[in-house]
């Protein structure tokens, strides 16, 4: 079932400059919470860990632009991006950077949220796909590992706080 929905939502077509990934993460909580989170463009910072402010203007809808400020410790203070997917039906969201002071340029990411089972219970398998340029004076090897490496945090961050959310939810 993960390759057909690979297949079917994360084929990006990359330049010859560009690299391109795709990231699953198995969360034991369940499909709609696990979306409640995903699903918010306007409050990343609730699962992602390096967003300490995100202002939208106006309704949430394609289209939509948000500006991020990002923590210290990342080489960047600023994002700008615009929503360009949000299906509640088939859980997909997609956005496409198109400012901020850092180096990823053209980088446009999908995430989907399927529903499990995992230890019979129902859980979610979350994927994430990007496409971005690869910086001047960076392999592409170097620029996939630096995006894998924050999409896997946000994506750890995101079963953290999902599964405490769904406990809570139990107790």
């Amino acid at each position: 079932m993960e390759a057909q929905y690979i297949w079917r939502h994360h084929r990006h077509e990359p330049n010859e400059n560009q690299c391109t990934s795709t990231l699953v993460k198995h969360i034991k909580a369940p499909v709609d919470l696990v979306w409640s989170l995903v699903r918010r463009f306007d409050q990343p910072q609730k699962y992602k860990p390096f967003v300490s402010r995100c202002t939208v203007q106006g309704d949430l809808m394609i289209g939509s632009l948000r500006q991020v400020n990002v923590k210290s410790g990342l080489p960047a203070t600023t994002s700008t991006e615009r929503l360009e997917l949000l299906d509640d039906n088939e859980h997909i969201l997609g956005i496409r950077i198109i400012g901020g002071d850092h180096r990823l340029k053209n980088y446009s990411s999908v995430i989907t949220v399927h529903p499990e089972i995992i230890d019979g219970r129902p859980g979610t398998l979350v994927i994430e796909s990007f496409v971005v340029d690869v910086p001047e004076g960076n392999t592409n090897d170097e620029t996939c590992y630096f995006v894998k490496a924050l999409i896997n945090c946000n994506l750890k961050s995101l079963a953290d706080v999902s599964e405490r959310m769904a406990m809570q939810g139990r107790a």
